[in-house]
Order: structure tokens, then sequence, then C-alpha cells
């Protein structure tokens, strides 16, 4: 007697697996810095520490299921209704959710390419197709290109900005060109994980665009800049039939109320959230410059990483830096992305990449 097999979905066949950053270890002891998932090195802002240890008292507790007070306080930091609020364990589980609200089989999802791994994975598990568009030469989302692949299956468009892994932007007016032409029906999803970290004054903040677009939802995280990553917190802006959507395909109870708690308070910590974020931008210019001035062609980044290609030599490279006691994230056949860490770090990523450099 053979034994009967679960049906389960058929597009659940060939989803690519997502590589999360490797982990630091070390087979000698020696330390090990990891640069793999863009995490904030530092510790939690102050009094957030002391927020969730108070909140782990009650874990025996369901959270607020409608995050009210972390709504009340995002309302009132972006000076948008808290209807236009939406929250989700990461702002890639609220992309799930968008894609969930939005699409399904025959339905069609644009991104760029290489853009963030988890696109394509949700994509997928949604039933729907994906239309990645190819980056320009310069590392850059083509909008022309991608609004030239909008069919009237479209339902959902990413903009990642800054864009990962690569580190580059859209700026305000190719980007709000495009949002005029891109049709109202079509959800645009403007992906800002890494928003705290631009310095460049041409790049628009999602949250001014959205305001007069029904069309246009901003994605924000907790896990970059805040340094919340192991706590699952994000959220989303957009106008109340799209926020209601998403409030809609929630997973009930999903984010912690300890999640909550240190969200709010690291909303309010915000001087020292800068300082941290300044002091990583810092760093950042240093790394970028160093690897220039080693001649590496590296694109100009407004997040906190860098972007190396590095085509068929990027395994070698991460090789490299991982006996020089740096993990980076590879991305096989393409290049390398490399956190912005510790100067410590830093500085043994750029030493290895000054030796590697020395073999091309």
């Amino acid at each position: 007697m053979t034994e009967a097999q679960p049906r389960l979905r058929a597009a659940l066949r060939g989803i690519p697996v997502y590589k999360p950053g490797k982990p630091a270890v070390s087979a000698t002891g020696a330390p090990v810095y990891k640069l793999s998932s863009n995490e904030n090195p530092y510790a939690p802002l102050p009094g957030v520490m002391e927020t969730v240890t108070n909140a782990a008292q009650s874990f025996n507790r369901y959270p607020d299921m409608a995050c009210a007070g972390l709504t009340a306080e995002l309302a009132k930091r972006f000076d948008v209704p808290e209807s236009h609020i939406a929250t989700g364990t990461g702002s890639v589980g609220v992309a799930q959710q968008l894609l969930q609200a939005t699409s399904g089989p025959g339905d069609e999802v644009i991104y760029a390419w290489r853009s963030f791994e988890a696109y394509p994975i949700i994509t997928q598990v949604a039933g729907a197709t994906s239309v990645p568009v190819p980056l320009t030469d310069g590392e850059v989302h083509d909008l022309d290109a991608m609004l030239a692949a909008v069919t009237d299956r479209t339902r959902l468009i990413f903009v990642c900005n800054p864009n990962n892994p690569t580190g580059t932007v859209v700026r305000r007016a190719e980007l709000e060109r495009f949002l005029d032409r891109v049709p109202s029906d079509v959800l645009v999803v403007l992906d800002e994980a890494y928003r705290e970290f631009i310095r460049d004054p041409q790049v628009p903040d999602g949250t001014e665009l959205y305001r007069d677009r029904p069309n246009v939802c901003v994605l924000r995280t907790f896990s970059k800049a805040y340094g919340l990553a192991g706590l699952r917190v994000g959220f989303a802006i957009a106008h109340e039939p799209v926020a209601a959507a998403l409030r809609q395909t929630a997973v009930p109870f999903g984010v912690s109320q300890l999640a909550q708690d240190a969200a709010v308070a690291s909303l309010r910590s915000e001087e020292a959230l800068l300082e941290r974020v300044d002091s990583l931008v810092a760093e950042r210019t240093r790394v970028y410059e160093a690897l220039t001035e080693q001649g590496w062609t590296v694109p100009e980044t407004q997040a906190n990483f860098v972007w190396l290609r590095l085509g068929d030599r990027t395994l070698d490279f991460a090789a490299a830096c991982e006996r020089a006691g740096v993990v980076v994230r590879p991305f096989q056949g393409e290049g390398i992305r490399a956190t912005i860490g510790e100067r410590e770090a830093n500085d043994l990523f750029l030493r290895a990449a000054a030796e590697f450099r020395k073999e091309l």
C-alpha cells in the first residue's frame, strides 16, 4: 500500500529559499564580525531595554492585536491619520500582506533585479507572476523599463529605495515622473527600510509622496536604524483602503507586546537614534572612500551597506573575508553586500578587500 502524500499547492514548487546572513562563527575562538545582515551594531537605544524587560513580565498574555499604542505614536511621528497605519512582522511581513491583498494567480508583480531577495519569494507564494526588470549599468532602478513592463495584469510594483543590496537610490524628479505615469489601479510600494541612512537631499521621503497618491504605500521597519531586528516589527503608511486590507491580512497577534513597546520607546529616543545613524553614515563614507582608493567600482550607497559586483569571484571574495574575520553576504555569480558595522569590523573588511584586489 502506497502512502498518500498531502496535496500542496503547485505554486510552491521551485520557490527559492530566503538566505539569511551567515552567522559569525569562529573555529579558532578569534573574533568574527557579522556584516551579512544589515543589522545595527549598537545596543538598543536608551530606555528600550528597560521597557522590554517590563513588558516581558506579562508575555503570558496576548499582545494588543491592534497595536494601538504604536499606531498612535507612528501617526503622531509622521503626521498621518491612525487609519493610514498598518503594522506587521517587519517590513517584509507587511510586504507579504500586500501581496495577499492585491495579487494571485494570473496577476503580475514588478520589481527591479537585483533587489530585495524576498520579492520573488513572496510573489510566488501568493501565486502571482514575477516580472523582474534589470537594474541599469549603474545598479539603479530602471524606472522607464519598469513602466514599460506594466500590463493590464500588473497589480503591484516594488520600488526599493535605497535598493537592497546595491544601496543606490531613485531621486525625486524621476520617481515623481514614474508615479504620475503608473496606472491608478496599480499599487506602488516604496520600500524604505533604509530611509534613515539617506543623506542625498534629492531623494524624497515616501511619506510626502503618498499623501496625494492613493495608489502609493510606504514600507518602513524598526529592524535597521532602530536596532530591533530580533523583535520583528515594521509598518506601512497607506491610504485607508490599502491600510485596511493590510489589517485584514495580518497574522493575529503577530507583533509581540515586547516589540510594540520597544518600538514606541525607540521612537521617543530619536536624538540618540540620529547620533548613532550619523556615526554609521560617517563610517559608510570612510569605507566607500577606502574601497574606491583601492580601485573598486562601488555604487554610491545611501544605505548602511556597500555593494561590490564580483561576478564569478563572488564566493572567493566572501571566503577571503571570512578568513579575515568578517562575514559578508554573497549573491553567487553577482557580488557581495557588506554591512557597515563596528570600526574594527570595517577595518578587517577593508584589509581583506585590499588583499583580494591584488589578485584581480
